[in-house]
Parts: structure tokens; sequence; C-alpha cells
């Protein structure tokens, strides 16, 4: 969550970098800094230790056994984007969140609602976002994602156009970068159902219409009479082990007037129509 061009994948865009230097360009977050290079620095000396201490390796004994490094290799390439809302009253609140080990939670990107763009997590790093979750076959999406938290309630707020410029510009560096595919760009109750039901009434047709998710077509064809809704729900990469659970988190993400636990027959329509992109 595998390059053919290491070089190019390391290479930080103009963008990125504007994010990194607004995000610590204040002293009042000197501490925190000191602490985030700390762990880098940790990380970096596991990387670089040859042969790898605490792995396969050590655990083999005896002689019988040798360490050669290969050439071929590269670190984390994020395959997915996951978005939230941050259920908070402001950005600075979301921040306060995120330097707190008891918490434990973080993301890599946070919006404001006034389009400020912070960025917390080095894209390569793993970040805690995803919790328990499961897209796919995929049920560690916090090592193969890319968190996104929007600075928004998720009761009354709403989604203030200066932050989905934001977003926007943000997704198409991300995906350009990271050759991330159109149907990888999906919301934290999509890959929770059950436990979360963020980001809450959010438009994902304005991102579907830039390349980033799917949306349904403004006609919609009548499903043929085999159509097996859970299976379309599972193709398109919904967890259906809770049925129920699965149709909210899809009503979520496309329906959102009505978030119930059962298709309707327009529900179905629309189903069939996102399926048949996947």
């Amino acid at each position: 969550m595998l390059f053919s061009k290491p070089s190019k994948s390391l290479s930080i865009s103009a963008f990125s970098l504007v994010l990194i230097l607004s995000a610590c360009g204040s002293s009042k977050y000197a501490a925190t800094e000191k602490i985030y290079k700390e762990k880098a620095k940790d990380f970096s000396k596991i990387i670089n230790t040859t042969p790898p201490v605490g792995q396969l390796y050590d655990s083999l004994g005896g002689t019988n056994q040798e360490w050669i490094g290969s050439v071929n290799f590269g670190i984390r390439k994020p395959n997915f984007v996951v978005i939230h809302h941050t259920a908070q009253d402001s950005l600075a609140q979301t921040i306060k969140t995120f330097f707190s080990t008891k918490a434990g939670t973080s993301a890599h990107y946070v919006i404001s609602r006034d389009g400020k763009v912070v960025h917390m997590v080095n894209d390569y790093l793993r970040a805690n976002h995803a919790g328990v979750s499961k897209w796919g076959k995929d049920t560690d999406l916090n090592s193969s994602s890319i968190g996104i938290e929007l600075d928004n309630n998720g009761l009354t707020d709403p989604w203030p156009d200066a932050q989905m410029n934001s977003l926007l510009k943000l997704l198409a560096t991300l995906k350009k970068t990271y050759g991330i595919p159109t149907a990888n760009f999906i919301g934290h109750a999509d890959i929770a159902p059950k436990r979360k039901n963020d980001p809450k009434n959010f438009p994902w047709k304005k991102l579907a219409d830039k390349g980033f998710g799917y949306w349904y077509d403004d006609v919609l064809k009548n499903p043929p009479v085999d159509f097996n809704a859970e299976m379309a729900l599972k193709y398109i990469g919904y967890d259906t082990s809770n049925l129920p659970a699965a149709i909210t988190a899809f009503k979520i993400h496309f329906i959102q007037s009505d978030i119930t636990p059962t298709l309707t027959p327009v529900d179905v329509l629309v189903l069939y129509n996102v399926y048949t992109k996947y």
C-alpha cells in the first residue's frame, strides 16, 4: 500500500513541498516536530541495518544462512485514498488530537474549512487513520492508503468551496504521483461498515466528475433478473459479512437521503449502475 522508477517515486512535488512547509513553519509545533524527526530517524536506522535485526534471518539460527541485499526494492506505495470527516470543531482541535499518543490516531493530511492543507505524515509512511477496516481483500488499509481528514463536525457543517477546491487539488497530485486508480478513492464508512459513517453527506459526485471515485449515471438501466445485490456490493469492495452494515455504508456514499439498511428498488438501480463501472 513496487516501484519501477524509484528515483521519480521518491521525488516530492512542489505542491507537496508547500504543504510540508505550511505545516512545519511555526515554532509552536517545535516539540512535536522534534518527536517526528526522532521517530523517522529510528525508522531509518531499522531500514539501514543489514542484515535486518529481529526479522526471519535472526530466527533461523545456526550458520546455514546468509544475508545478500537485492538491488530491486522500494518503499510503501499508497494505492488508496481514504477520506474522513474529523467530527471535531476546528483544525487546531484535530491537530491536537493527532499529537496525543493516548488517542493514537493520525492522518497524512488535514484540510481545514478555509482550505488550508496541513501535511502531518509522510505519504510513504503508515498513518493510523483507517482502524479495523476492509476493502476487497485488503484488511490493512492503514498500510495501503493515504488518509485525508476534512475539518467538519459530521453533523451540521457544510462542505465549503475553499475546502473542496483544496481537496481536489490534493487528490489530483496524489493520483498523478502514485498512480492511484480511479476506483480507489473511498470513504471511511466504505471500509468500516457499521463502525463509521464518515464523511457524511459528502459531495462524492463532485469528486467523481474529476476522476476520483465513481458515481452513477443520470439514466439508470434495470439490472438483469438474476442480479445479486450482495455479490455486487462485494465486487465493488464492501465487506458483506454483515450485509445490512454493507448496505448502509453503500447508501451513506451513494444515496445519502436514506441510509436505512435495506435496498429500495431505486437503490438497486443505483447499485447496478455503480457495479458496472468496476
